[in-house]
């Protein structure tokens, strides 16, 4: 492992170091005493933090390994996914197995709260988590970093200046996921750089390419290296994304100057309201192990899209989005009637849950600037395209 050592998470030797270094850090343990009480944060913020310490040394104070801390945190991941949601579903997990590793390859939506809660569904199913892979953009928070790296995550890097540095960079990564692999342990990673804020959930041919690049001097092929990761897509769905109104601003600035720069502390408060904020129904759809892999990264690609949106579960917000899409495009289009009884994963919705859920989608239309109204609903509006593409394909004989 210590040709990973840059980006790697905590081994078992790190882990209880680790813990005690944040039970020592006030940043860390005021925005833990924000998070359980928020008026004493404010009012008396040195006796929270006093508390706040005494709390977490009781409960957490004793790990020593990342599976221990993991187990020991289930219950509140459990509760805080429980307050966010109205429910969690999943399917297609009865395909898995602890009986070597998978690469689990997601659409991505939100910053944390996707690998959290796929690790928390393979948890309670009694699989082995995941090793995340997290983009080097968000260790600039500090304390977030030491949190990420004690949860198994590892460092995608993204400030790379010269092509030689990122062909380094990615032959690491490859390494490091392929040898994950080989020693039994999960991997999570998103399909492409960057969350899919216009809903469209497209993989970047460039990161199956870059799974090989460890592999070519082995004489592997292609297809054969691929099969050996056991690569499994994932399709994760909410109902309602809590910081849709940021995506859809950032659309828009894009769309009207070309460009859009983060706030400095802009990804840390979209963590905050993704992990915090409601959701309503998440659904995730894990697919079928892939062992029998196209020899080109564009075609697995493709594959791998295809079992994402064919698997997409359509919520009543993206049936009444595409329905109100289609209406101002001048269409007269019955979107849940359109959707065939084949998209199993749409549901049989009743006229009530779709009359809240064109209720809702006002509400959230209404309460952003009208620019960026068009951004909000194609968000939703989108899966539910991809989604009957796919099934399409898939019912259309070759």
């Amino acid at each position: 492992m210590q040709d990973f050592d840059a980006i790697r998470p905590y081994s078992d030797e790190e882990t209880g170091p680790a813990i005690q270094r944040l039970l020592n850090d006030n940043e860390f343990l005021d925005m833990v005493g924000r998070f359980k009480s928020p008026v004493l944060s404010r009012w008396a913020p040195a006796l929270l933090r006093f508390f706040t310490r005494r709390w977490l040394s009781r409960r957490f104070g004793h790990f020593t390994c990342a599976d221990d801390l993991q187990a020991g945190l289930s219950g509140y991941i459990g509760d805080l996914i429980e307050n966010t949601t109205s429910r969690v579903t999943t399917s297609g997990i009865e395909n898995l197995s602890n009986e070597g590793a998978y690469l689990f390859i997601s659409n991505h939506r939100d910053i944390v709260f996707d690998p959290m809660v796929v690790n928390y569904l393979l948890f309670r199913n009694g699989l082995r988590t995941t090793r995340i892979a997290i983009g080097d953009n968000l260790l600039a928070n500090r304390v977030f970093a030491e949190m990420m790296r004690l949860n198994k995550s590892f460092i995608v890097r993204r400030d790379m200046t010269s092509p030689r540095e990122m062909r380094d960079a990615y032959i690491t990564l490859s390494g490091f996921i392929n040898h994950s692999i080989a020693n039994n342990e999960n991997i999570w990673i998103a399909q492409r750089e960057g969350r899919a804020k216009d809903g469209l959930d497209l993989t970047d041919a460039a990161i199956i390419k870059m799974f090989y690049m460890s592999c070519k001097k082995g004489g592997l092929s292609f297809a054969e290296a691929m099969n050996k990761l056991r690569i499994v897509p994932v399709s994760i769905s909410y109902e309602y994304d809590p910081c849709d109104t940021d995506k859809a601003r950032e659309l828009e600035t894009k769309a009207r100057s070309g460009g859009y720069k983060k706030a400095e502390t802009e990804d840390t408060e979209q963590i905050m309201k993704g992990l915090t904020e409601f959701k309503g129904h998440v659904h995730v759809h894990f697919g079928t192990p892939i062992t029998d892999a196209p020899d080109n990264a564009k075609e697995l690609a493709a594959r791998i899209d295809n079992e994402v949106h064919a698997n997409y579960h359509l919520h009543p917000s993206n049936l009444v989005a595409h329905e109100k899409r289609a209406a101002l495009a001048g269409a007269t289009d019955e979107t849940t009637d359109l959707v065939p009884d084949s998209v199993e994963t749409a549901g049989r919705y009743t006229d009530a849950e779709l009359l809240a859920a064109r209720t809702e989608m006002e509400k959230r239309l209404e309460a952003c600037d009208p620019a960026i109204r068009p951004y909000l609903l194609d968000m939703y509006a989108n899966p539910v395209k991809t989604a009957l593409d796919a099934n399409h394909k898939q019912s259309t004989p070759h």
